[in-house]
């Protein structure tokens, strides 16, 4: 099926209590686990990018690969652009086919910021497509972008709100507590600002910093609202990881097809888990299902 918008599939998610598993994509194959694991759950998926992915290949090449699993799925998919600050490469994706764009200024004051995020509004709207944006300064490196423990900040409710109120987002990005990357010690996620600043906006907020929370915060997260949630850096890990350890353990075998096969397989596998610990699993029917409701 097409690629869908993300902002009526977050509102789905926000109101029936899940989360759609957003997962950063590698390569084709990446790609093409991610959307299978999600139709064997019959789950809706978003496939992120980087700017850093965007780079290194190009913008006509990823969407080929996301609409060509896309195409022959019966679930929905997002195509998302993950954390970026540079207009010209969120116009770019925005024209090229992506169904949602990110701007990222939370390094920016807090009416810079604003001032900048509208800007993407415009370019959202121009094209049709989901808007996700970002307050307060969530710690850890993402892409380029390095946040000290002793710099992040955590979002205020009330400006949350006023954030919210003035660009109508498809997902809201802010600071609980979590952290991009793999966690040094155990997270401390402030549920009772999640729930606060879901009471007062009302927008399904984008849980960044999701690889090695536990599941017990998931469910907790996504009960208090939170209707998407990031892994990149486990994926990245276990893509890496499963390519060595076939090797390692068939060290002879040099057939590439056998070695892309496991790593396929591995992240598949972990796809699978993340999209049911998310209550993923039986939603794609379902939303596709109010969509027809609604039209």
């Amino acid at each position: 099926m097409p690629l869908v918008n993300m902002k009526p599939l977050l509102r789905h998610a926000m109101d029936n209590h899940y989360a759609v598993a957003a997962f950063n994509l590698v390569d084709y194959s990446s790609t093409k686990a991610m959307v299978k694991a999600a139709e064997e759950l019959n789950a809706p998926v978003i496939c992120q990018t980087s700017s850093k992915t965007i780079k290194y290949f190009s913008h006509k090449e990823i969407v080929s690969w996301v609409r060509t699993v896309a195409e022959d799925s019966p679930v929905p998919v997002v195509l998302h652009l993950d954390h970026c600050h540079d207009f010209d490469m969120i116009e770019e994706c925005a024209k090229s086919g992506w169904t949602s764009i990110m701007i990222d200024a939370s390094e920016f004051p807090f009416e810079e910021n604003l001032a900048r995020s509208k800007k993407v509004r415009d370019i959202a709207e121009r094209y049709g497509v989901g808007m996700e944006a970002e307050l307060g300064q969530i710690m850890g490196v993402e892409d380029d972008m390095v946040v000290d423990e002793a710099d992040s900040v955590l979002t205020d409710p009330e400006d949350a709100k006023r954030f919210c109120d003035a660009l109508d987002l498809s997902a809201f990005a802010c600071a609980v507590g979590t952290a991009h990357g793999f966690y040094k010690g155990e997270p401390v996620v402030d549920f009772e600002r999640i729930a606060a600043i879901n009471a007062l906006t009302r927008t399904p907020m984008a849980l960044h910093g999701g690889t090695g929370l536990s599941d017990e915060t998931f469910a907790m997260a996504i009960a208090r609202g939170a209707a998407k949630i990031n892994i990149s850096t486990n994926l990245k890990h276990v893509f890496v990881q499963s390519f060595v350890d076939y090797h390692t353990a068939n060290p002879k075998d040099y057939e590439p097809l056998r070695v892309l096969d496991a790593q396929y397989q591995a992240i598949k596998t972990m796809f699978h888990g993340f999209i049911e610990k998310f209550g993923g699993t039986g939603q794609g029917a379902k939303f596709l299902q109010s969509q027809r409701e609604m039209a």
